[in-house]
């Protein structure tokens, strides 16, 4: 009898399930169904004889591996999915690490650091090293920091790298070498590990370790990874090592979908998936079960323009559905305006809920007046952001407590608590304890906890001791409790004895009773953590001698986001996020704002060719997400850096095909010119009052300067008409674009090193970045975002061929100029940022 796992399978899904015996690429296209492929394959592979604890499933979020054990539970009889190793590539590498933890030089109850955490200590270290913090800053530190492990590259490997030096001379971070050897010296110390450790130091593991290596490679006979063309090299190497010996590795996945390359993402991944597996199968799941055929027709017009792809066409077998619309607003907030006037209308006839409804932005600040339009509407919105509740200060608080109890050697969480609530322990205390922690080579605790128990003669060091007495005490006793006690019961002595929850109840306000609200349902987590596993006990999952552990419970707390929550009051708004945030995501009705030039696809595209079409894939992401209908939308003027600057249509706008458009960007303009010539002094009527009403200065949005007709209709037009309508980024980043990010595909077993720039050579063989790829870990010249110039006095006398600056631009040269009846229109090509349209008014110009 056929297998009920089969039953409801297109042929290419069935094909991908019953095939599980090889290596296998399995290429998903949006809305094709991927998830209900992934569970099924594992629960065939069970129900044909596969030992559950012999698959390894990797995902990128805990809510997605939840809900495929949920899925594979109901497929197969007997409880087996609780055996399979499934969950996040950290949390599946964080356990493994627990296990083995001693063998490189950690404490088996490590902490994790958080981001805040990394950034906390990265001050620190600039400041013990003397460095100008204006360069060194704490966020482009980190991320640098971060994508070089993600690369594999080490300090050691770093500072042996003469080119990596000489990019941190030009980008004016010539320590950061330094920087970064000080911080993982830094963190071993004090018993921590940050994210992007968890995959460095497993590789490390497995590297030094080829008896654990082997144990694992035995356990793991099929390792199934999704979402894959979103994996970095760490993870790469990973996943290598382990199916060494078998190889019977399959990767779910959407080349069309990488948009990650910023957290070290790399699409040869999935590229190059069947040179490292020669003998591997590939399935192709091309069917669209979400959207409309319009909505996939004008993504693939769009997607396929990519040279670096894997060759599918996506095909729906649902209703053609509407056309997708063009918004054409006279500025952002006109934008906005009408993006919620339609989305209500919409809501209204459709008879839908709020909650189908997304408005999509390419960058955050974008929100702000969308927001603005829907509190005055009176329409609910959630903005869906990332580990909101985990960055709650009394969250953050309360973790930092049981952080330092289950590891004493966690300067930042003993840092950040020492003195909260306030006990007498100013920051010149906590700076002397530093420091004399640092002059005997051991951590916070260890030097004031000393201090307390052998008092020294120095005045200076007995007022510490006298200072730190009663929470040195209260510490030593949490710690004894917290082998006395169930996790519940220890967190909440925590919350009490350290006296957040007295602080709370003290201050009566709402904002205490929120954050009470926050501590409840913290330390609810905790006693839910521990009913989840007794009842693995009682099911014989578990044995009695794995009882639930605080330290674990802080693990899975530390690795959890607001990706893997669903909060109920959230579930009938408009939610806003980001292109990158709406991935995995769906709805019935998507608005994509702010399409225009230099924001979609971003300036930063034009840098490179990879670039320009990591934006295309981001588009087509945004596209994809929408089930019924897609609005797009664009504004001719802009406010950028306290300047309105004239906007052009994306390119995207053009690249798609017109037999799925209700109307092409061209129509919009023309259209747009004849209403104009038919009603004359009426539109410039209506544009004056609306600038009177948002302020807007006469000049630059009004009147007859250059909005009006005779001042040339925006200048936004611009460049438009252009052959394809590309602009000045061109259709594949602009003839000015940097050149590909040498990435190089090398498979991490012996390949040569390309251009001397890679991994540390005793971790990992091949390298799989460069000085251009470094370049793109976050950290630019200081100068990036320079303090405003003083306006020219002379703001109309610019002629072509000055060499003029601007304060976000930098240098370039005036290309052409306008004279308008209040201003001059000047198109200025700049050296690093492509030619742009500006007022001479407002544009703040220095003459060089």
């Amino acid at each position: 009898m056929e297998s009920q796992i089969l039953q409801g399978l297109n042929p290419a899904q069935r094909a991908a399930v019953e095939n599980y015996d090889v290596p296998s690429l399995i290429i998903a296209g949006a809305g094709s169904g991927k998830t209900r492929v992934l569970t099924a394959r594992i629960a065939y592979m069970i129900e044909q004889g596969v030992k559950p604890w012999n698959i390894l499933a990797l995902t990128f979020t805990n809510k997605a591996a939840e809900q495929m054990r949920e899925r594979i539970a109901q497929m197969i009889p007997e409880g087996s999915s609780r055996y399979i190793r499934m969950g996040t590539f950290h949390s599946v590498f964080s356990r493994i690490l627990r296990e083995n933890a001693e063998r490189i030089g950690y404490p088996d109850s490590f902490t994790i650091y958080e981001p805040s955490d990394c950034r906390n200590l990265i001050k620190t270290l600039v400041r013990e090293l003397h460095l100008p913090d204006d360069r060194y800053k704490p966020n482009a530190i980190a991320s640098r920091i971060s994508y070089a492990k993600n690369c594999l590259v080490t300090p050691g490997a770093y500072k042996a790298n003469a080119s990596f030096a000489a990019e941190d001379r030009r980008t004016q971070v010539p320590e950061f070498g330094t920087l970064y050897e000080l911080y993982c010296q830094r963190c071993k110390r004090n018993g921590a590990m940050d994210f992007d450790d968890l995959l460095l130091q497993t590789n490390i593991l497995l590297r030094d370790c080829p008896d654990v290596l082997a144990r694992y490679q035995e356990l793991f006979h099929y390792i199934l990874v999704d979402e894959y063309q979103d994996t970095n090299y760490a993870q790469y190497v990973i996943i290598r090592r382990l199916s060494q010996t078998r190889s019977k590795v399959c990767v779910v996945g959407d080349d069309a979908q990488s948009i990650y390359s910023f957290r070290g993402a790399k699409i040869e991944n999935i590229l190059s998936f069947r040179k490292d597996y020669p003998d591997a199968m590939t399935f192709k799941l091309e069917q669209n079960y979400r959207s409309t055929r319009t909505i996939v027709e004008a993504a693939n017009s769009v997607i396929e323009r990519n040279s670096k792809r894997m060759e599918k066409r996506c095909f729906s077998e649902g209703a053609a559905g509407e056309k997708i619309r063009l918004l054409k607003a006279y500025t952002d907030r006109d934008e906005a305006e009408q993006v919620v006037a339609d989305l209500r209308d919409r809501v209204r006839a459709a008879g839908c809920r709020w909650s189908d409804v997304a408005i999509l932005y390419r960058t955050n600040n974008q929100s702000l007046v969308i927001e603005d339009n829907l509190r005055r509407r009176g329409i609910p919105y959630r903005i869906y952001k990332g580990n909101s509740f985990y960055d709650h200060k009394e969250i953050r608080d309360l973790l930092a407590y049981i952080r330092l109890v289950i590891n004493p050697r966690d300067d930042e969480a003993f840092k950040r608590i020492v003195n909260y609530p306030a006990r007498g322990i100013g920051d010149t205390t906590v700076q002397r304890i530093e420091q004399l922690a640092q002059q005997g080579g051991v951590s916070m605790w260890e030097a004031v906890d000393g201090l307390v128990a052998e008092p020294a003669a120095d005045p200076v060091q007995k007022a510490i001791a006298r200072k730190a007495a009663e929470f040195v005490a209260m510490i030593r006793s949490l710690s004894l409790a917290r082998n006395e006690k169930g996790i519940y019961d220890f967190g909440l002595e925590i919350a009490a004895r350290s006296g957040i929850l007295g602080l709370y109840r003290r201050e009566n306000t709402p904002e205490a009773a929120s954050a009470l609200g926050n501590i409840e349902e913290l330390l609810n987590s905790m006693q839910l953590f521990k009913e989840q596993r007794d009842a693995e006990i009682r099911s014989g999952e578990r044995t009695e001698d794995e009882q639930a552990t605080i330290e674990e419970w802080l693990q899975n707390a530390m690795l959890m986001t607001d990706m893997d929550k669903e909060d109920p009051e959230d579930r009938d708004k408009v939610t806003l996020m980001t292109v990158h945030s709406a991935k995995g995501l769906e709805y019935e009705f998507v608005y994509i704002v702010g399409m225009e030039e230099n924001l979609f696809p971003s300036a930063r595209a034009a840098e490179s060719p990879d670039g320009f079409e990591e934006e295309r894939r981001l588009f087509y992401v945004a596209l994809t997400r929408a089930k019924t209908a897609a609005t797009l939308s664009y504004a001719e003027m802009r406010f950028k850096w306290g300047n309105m600057e004239f906007s052009r249509p994306s390119c995207f706008l053009r690249e798609i095909d017109p037999r799925y458009l209700e109307a092409t960007v061209e129509d919009a303009e023309s259209a747009d010119d004849r209403a104009e010539e038919r009603r004359g002094p009426a539109i410039d009527a209506l544009r004056r009052r609306f600038d009177y009403r948002y302020g807007r200065p006469q000049g630059a949005a009004g009147g007859e300067g250059a909005s009006s007709p005779a001042g040339g209709r925006y200048a936004a037009r611009t460049g438009s008409g252009r052959p394809g309508g590309y602009g000045s980024a061109g259709r594949s980043g602009g003839a000015g674009a940097s050149g590909a990010l040498a990435t190089g595909r090398a498979d991490g077993f012996g390949a040569s090193a390309a251009r001397g720039k890679g991994p540390d050579p005793s971790l990992v063989a091949a390298p799989r970045t460069s000085t251009e790829g470094m370049r793109r870990l976050g950290v630019r010249s200081a100068g990036e975002v320079p303090a405003a110039a003083a306006p020219d006095p002379a703001a109309g006398a610019y002629a072509v061929g000055d060499r003029v600056e601007h304060a976000r631009f930098g240098a370039g040269t005036v290309r052409a100029v306008e004279a308008l009846a209040a201003d001059r229109k000047l198109t200025v090509a700049f050296d690093n940022h492509g030619e742009k349209t500006l007022l001479a008014r407002f544009a703040k110009l220095t003459r060089l």
